[in-house]
């Protein structure tokens, strides 16, 4: 069954915590992985969390990819991600929203990588994925966070 047969089953069923639950998780496949983007901002909303945390992501107005980000040093994960190919592909999204919804790892991984809580008001900035043609609302699940210094890969554990 499809994530939304299942979400409309389940709403038809009165089943309103499942249905809330699977729409607001998000699987990777739901995710443009052949467009990386990126964003730049400040933390709102922060919820630390499972089963991912997630926060809003303040934008500036006039946000570019920064001339060095292909040439970042990446942290080595455990999972196959071509993390130099992603940055030198990754683009600023086309749609002009300020904010966005943000999802990150779950909490289990973000202490993996040893990732500080983020705060409200915190700087940070990342490359990850939207979904395709930029549809729907502005969310993006992080593949790299940039912040207090350091670079965290979020599709898995460090190697």
């Amino acid at each position: 069954m499809q994530r939304r047969e299942f979400v409309q089953v389940a709403a038809a069923l009165g089943w309103g915590g499942v249905a809330t639950g699977a729409m607001a998780h998000h699987g990777w496949s739901s995710f443009d992985q052949g467009r990386p983007i990126y964003l730049e901002g400040k933390a709102a909303n922060v919820r630390w969390r499972n089963p991912h945390v997630e926060l809003v992501l303040e934008l500036p107005e006039n946000m570019r990819v920064p001339a060095d980000l292909a040439q970042r040093t990446l942290p080595a994960q455990t999972a196959g991600v071509d993390g130099p190919a992603l940055l030198a592909k990754a683009v600023v999204p086309t749609r002009r929203d300020r904010r966005w919804e943000v999802e990150l790892a779950p909490l289990f991984r973000l202490g993996q990588w040893q990732m500080p809580e983020i705060k409200n008001g915190e700087a940070l900035s990342l490359v990850g994925f939207t979904f395709k043609d930029e549809a729907g609302e502005p969310i993006v699940r992080a593949e790299y966070v940039f912040f207090g210094g350091k670079v965290y890969g979020l599709r898995s554990s460090p190697a």
